[in-house]
């Protein structure tokens, strides 16, 4: 993959989404992903002269640094950050939450059902070989196992609760905050539905068996 952050590429890229969409500015534009042969101001820079200019509304980043989210931040506020966070990716609590919210930056989880890893037992047992996970080191050897473990253990609370192990997955990522709003993937209708189940079941449930 190629992360560009360049001003130019910026711009460009930004008037061809408006263009594309056929409207007169995004209301929430991310640099997605970061360029690391770019100075993170440079990028911001010209991120804000598109606010000024009226063609963004508000400005994200996606799979930042903590030092380059403070740094980004104080050339132009960060509305949201988006970056993976799930029952077994939670090593951004260590640094990244904590800034988000010193800063008073949303948080945009992505994959908060493990990369499809809790959504059900069919995921945890056959993983299609052509699928990009079956060589994600998650999904293989001993972390394979470990992470079964998990799921066993989500899964008999989700029985015990009464729903399903995606709906418990996802309300424990709801449950960390006003400040986050999830984007799991949805495929089919009923997942979609099953997500959606999960906001209800989290008003109703004492989440520290989960933390």
């Amino acid at each position: 993959m190629v992360v560009k952050g360049t001003p130019d590429y910026v711009r460009a890229c930004c008037e061809a989404s408006l263009a594309r969409l056929g409207v007169d500015y995004i209301d929430l534009y991310f640099q997605h992903r970061i360029d690391q042969s770019v100075p993170i101001e440079e990028t911001m820079g010209e991120l804000k002269k598109l606010v000024e200019e009226g063609k963004v509304k508000y400005v994200g980043l996606s799979e930042a640094s903590a030092d380059t989210i403070r740094r980004a931040h104080a050339v132009h506020p960060i509305t949201a950050v988006q970056l993976e966070w799930s029952l077994w990716t939670r090593d951004i609590e260590e640094d990244i939450i904590p800034l988000c919210r010193e800063l008073g930056i949303g948080i945009v989880p992505y994959s908060p059902l493990g990369r499809g890893f809790f959504a059900g037992r069919a995921a945890v047992e056959s993983i299609p070989s052509e699928s990009l996970l079956s060589k994600h080191p998650r999904y293989t050897g001993e972390n394979l196992e470990k992470n079964k473990a998990l799921y066993t253990r989500l899964e008999k609370l989700s029985t015990k609760y009464g729903c399903t192990p995606a709906q418990l997955a996802l309300a424990w990522v709801l449950h960390q905050g006003d400040d986050v709003v999830p984007i799991p993937g949805s495929v089919f209708t009923i997942s979609m539905y099953s997500s959606a189940l999960s906001s209800v079941f989290l008003l109703n449930t004492p989440y520290y068996f989960l933390s």
